[in-house]
């Protein structure tokens, strides 16, 4: 949930606290829920906290060595289409001269535009 209580709707009491899924006001005795919209754990964010999604243009951002070989994806390479995944390399896509592979979100930055 969220790290800020808002204060009481009622009396703007700043003692507000949560239980659960419902906020609490111990001076006025007022009960009610978030207007708030939470984030939901399956949000994938790059380097700089824009969300991702599915067909999202990113560039790197660092230097990365592919395992396995003696390929470097460079610094500002441009990879389009992204495709996200779970697990640890979440983002599944296909980088020029290098071929199908996995990138970690925090070493991509979002294009814009």
């Amino acid at each position: 949930m969220n790290d800020i209580v808002p204060p009481c709707p009622e009396c703007s009491s700043p003692y507000a606290y949560q239980v659960g899924a419902l906020f609490n006001c111990p001076e006025c005795g007022h009960e009610w829920v978030s207007d708030a919209p939470t984030e939901t754990a399956s949000d994938v964010r790059d380097s700089v906290g824009n969300v991702l999604k599915d067909g999202d243009t990113v560039t790197v951002i660092k230097d990365l060595k592919v395992k396995g070989s003696s390929l470097v994806v460079k610094v500002g390479t441009k990879v389009r289409g992204i495709r996200l995944v779970d697990g640890d390399h979440d983002i599944d896509c296909k980088i020029p001269g290098v071929g199908q592979m996995g990138l970690k979100s925090q070493f991509v930055k979002k294009v814009t535009g």
